[in-house]
């Protein structure tokens, strides 16, 4: 199985393209869903969350109170704390979801992440592909997608890197320049150069 990471800033595009390979049958792995899984079904993340954030952090039924972690990371400035917690146990999830994937016979498995250039275990994919687009579309496309202000969707934006400077560590780079079906079809040629 080809292993691909694809990144890209908020309202980049890489959803879209995910969605692409998807129908093309390939094996989608999200990080922010990993995440939120490994949340409830690590034990070790979920007794550390606890201790950082609090006993609220979880619901009498054992499932993720998500506002209020939200609130006491994103509002409190402690996302990295979060991100610590989390984060290292992502790469082995990561690994055996994609290996469970390989033997269910899926030619392509992608891992899709925000914050994939990050990781310290980039040797797992065969691929790194970036997708970039214009701030100014960006901002278009996710306030369109999510009924956000401009000023919140600007302050998500400040808080990413610069993925520009990413393009020379990555393997490809899809630029998200012309419409929706120009990059769908920059997709369907980018997963069929994976299988070549």
């Amino acid at each position: 199985m080809v292993a691909v990471g694809i990144t890209g800033g908020i309202g980049s595009g890489k959803s879209t393209v995910c969605k692409v390979w998807a129908g093309m049958g390939g094996y989608i792995l999200n990080a922010d869903k990993l995440a939120k899984e490994l949340m409830v079904s690590d034990k070790e993340i979920r007794n550390r969350l606890r201790e950082a954030f609090g006993e609220r952090t979880y619901k009498e039924d054992g499932s993720l109170n998500r506002t209020y972690l939200a609130g006491e990371a994103f509002g409190k400035g402690r996302v990295r704390e979060l991100n610590e917690i989390v984060h290292p146990r992502l790469p082995a999830a990561v690994r055996q979801r994609m290996q469970s994937a390989a033997e269910k016979g899926f030619e392509v498995g992608v891992y899709e992440a925000a914050l994939l250039l990050e990781s310290k275990h980039l040797d797992q994919f065969d691929y790194l592909v970036l997708v970039l687009a214009d701030q100014e579309k960006r901002l278009q496309w996710v306030r369109e997608r999510d009924g956000a202000s401009r000023q919140d969707v600007k302050n998500r934006m400040d808080k990413q890197r610069d993925f520009q400077e990413a393009a020379g560590q990555v393997d490809i780079v899809m630029r998200n320049d012309g419409g929706l079906e120009e990059l769908k079809k920059n997709a369907r040629d980018v997963y069929n150069y994976f299988l070549h």
